[in-house]
Order: structure tokens, then C-alpha cells, then sequence
């Protein structure tokens, strides 16, 4: 890293809190290295009440941009100049550009899950998916899945916090997407079965799976697979879930989170550097595998 930092390297953020247990500011100093570019991605410890001062920094400092997550995600747009149209469909934001001192504001997580589908040769667009979650990474891949033309999403949720939200995006895809949305409760089994039957894929973008959730999954059991479905988790640790492991068990195509967390850092390193991030190159060092 230090033979390669000059008085001309670029400053690029993640702003967060927790943060320090990020991989992502060695998958971007990676991808950096390899591509003999002039850059260095720092993690800062930001929450709510210190983003709009290091909004005011990015600017300042000319940084080339930065990631946003949590618990930053959904209020950092208020400091922004603009909002791409997923972002803004989303109301969550988890990556800055800076064009000039103009901050705009982007979701790359829906981004990651659809071109991950694309890398394992998944072609979703046209058709129909079942998917559960109503969070930050579910909306983003409801979003844009909606945007990039699939036919139809069908949304399981619990009636819980995200309940309100999950009914918001629906309203958001049906007005201003060709696509059809509908909302199902996840407890509702009759429904889920129905409409896990007639669907290409079905998603878990939820966090049953990951820790303190090891081991559980909200699908009841595997006679709602068949092996002609694709199965897609966004946990990648575990690498193979609970739901995954039913998909395997029934020979389901399967894959697991590891290819959106790549493929929305990749999504940012665009945005930044004008390069495409060595994807290759970085499944191999950081040892990425789909199944």
C-alpha cells in the first residue's frame, strides 16, 4: 500500500458504524493494486450524528466518493444534491459519487444481486420471483429487479416493522415500474406455496441464516422446492444456509450471497474509477464460490 500511495492518490470512504469488521476496504485496495490504480478506500466509524459533518468532509477533502451502510443508509440522502432512480424509489443510499462537488446518491445492492444472477448464467428478466424481506437489501433488489424487467415479484414479509415498507414498495413498483408486485404475509403457507409453484426463482433477503440466526429459515420444508426453481440466498456466512441446504436437497440450482457483495462493490468501483473491477481476479483472492 505505501509504494503505491502518492501526493496525487485519490481518497475513496466507508462510512458506518460498526465498520471495522468490513472486507470491503480489502476487496477495493485489492482491485486497486491489481489495476495499477492511484486510490485508497479507508473505513470511517460514522453514524447519525457525525454524517452530515462527514458529508461536509467529502466535499471538502474532494474525496471521489464513498459507501454508506448502516445506520446511515436511509438518512444520508437529506445531504445529497441527487439520487439516482433506484435510490431514490428505495430511500436508501449506500454509495456517493462526487462529480465536481455534486453529490449523488446511489443503491448498488439490487444492482449486485441482479448482475450476480447474470455471472451464474440466471436469466430472471420476464419472469416471475417469490422473494422474502423487507429490509434495507430486500427493497434494493425488489427495486431493481422491477426497473430491469422481471414480470413479476412476490413479496413475503412478517407483519413486523418492515411490514409498512414492504406494502410502500409494492405501491412504488406497480406505479412507476412495468412490473407487478403483490404482498403476502410469510406466515400465510397456502400463499407461499402457491406462489413459490409458478415462479423462475425464489430469494431469501432476509437475515435467517446469519448469525444469531444460524441454522433456521422461514421455508417450512423442502416439498415447497422443485429442482427445476433456482434458490438464491444474500448471506454469504455461512457460505451454505439452512435454505440453502433444502434447495441442495431437492437439486435446486443454488446460490448464496457472496456474489452480491462482490458485485455491488464492483457496481461503486465504476462509478469511482471509470475501470471495471477485476471480478476474476477477486473471486479468486477472496475466495468466492456461488454453492
Amino acid at each position: 500500500m505505501t509504494e503505491r500511495l502518492t501526493g496525487h492518490t485519490e481518497l475513496i470512504g466507508l462510512m458506518a458504524y460498526p465498520i471495522r469488521h468490513s472486507s470491503s476496504p480489502a476487496m477495493h485496495n485489492e482491485a486497486f493494486a491489481y489495476l495499477g490504480l492511484d486510490y485508497a478506500y479507508l473505513a470511517f466509524e460514522v453514524d447519525n450524528s457525525t454524517l452530515e459533518d462527514a458529508i461536509k468532509g467529502l466535499r471538502a477533502l474532494k474525496m471521489v466518493g464513498s459507501n454508506v451502510s448502516m445506520p446511515n443508509k436511509t438518512v444520508v440522502g437529506q445531504y445529497l444534491d441527487k439520487l439516482s432512480p433506484a435510490a431514490e424509489l428505495c430511500g436508501a443510499v449506500n454509495t456517493i459519487t462526487n462529480d465536481n462537488g455534486v453529490l449523488t446518491g446511489h443503491i448498488t445492492d439490487g444492482i449486485g444481486y441482479m448482475e450476480s444472477l447474470k455471472d451464474y448464467d440466471i436469466d430472471v428478466i420476464g419472469k416471475k420471483m417469490t422473494i422474502a424481506g423487507a429490509g434495507g437489501a430486500a427493497t434494493a433488489i425488489e427495486i431493481q429487479a422491477a426497473l430491469d424487467g422481471v414480470k413479476e415479484i412476490s413479496i413475503f414479509n412478517r407483519h413486523d416493522k418492515f411490514w409498512e415498507n414492504a406494502q410502500a414498495t409494492v405501491k412504488k413498483i406497480n406505479e412507476k415500474t412495468n412490473c407487478h408486485a403483490q404482498l403476502f404475509d410469510l406466515d400465510d403457507k397456502e400463499a407461499l406455496r402457491r406462489e413459490i409453484a409458478d415462479s423462475y426463482l425464489l430469494a431469501n433477503a432476509t437475515g435467517m441464516g446469519m448469525k444469531p440466526l444460524e441454522g433456521q429459515t422461514w421455508l417450512p420444508d423442502t416439498s415447497y422446492l422443485r429442482p427445476d426453481l433456482i434458490v438464491t440466498d444474500t448471506v454469504y456466512a455461512p457460505t451454505k444456509t439452512r435454505f440453502l441446504e433444502m434447495a441442495e436437497e431437492v437439486g435446486c440450482k443454488k446460490m448464496n450471497g457472496f456474489g452480491m457483495m462482490l458485485f455491488q462493490g464492483a457496481a461503486g468501483f465504476k462509478m469511482w474509477t471509470g475501470h471495471d473491477m477485476p471480478i476474476e481476479h477477486m473471486k479468486e483472492v477472496l475466495g468466492i464460490k456461488y454453492e
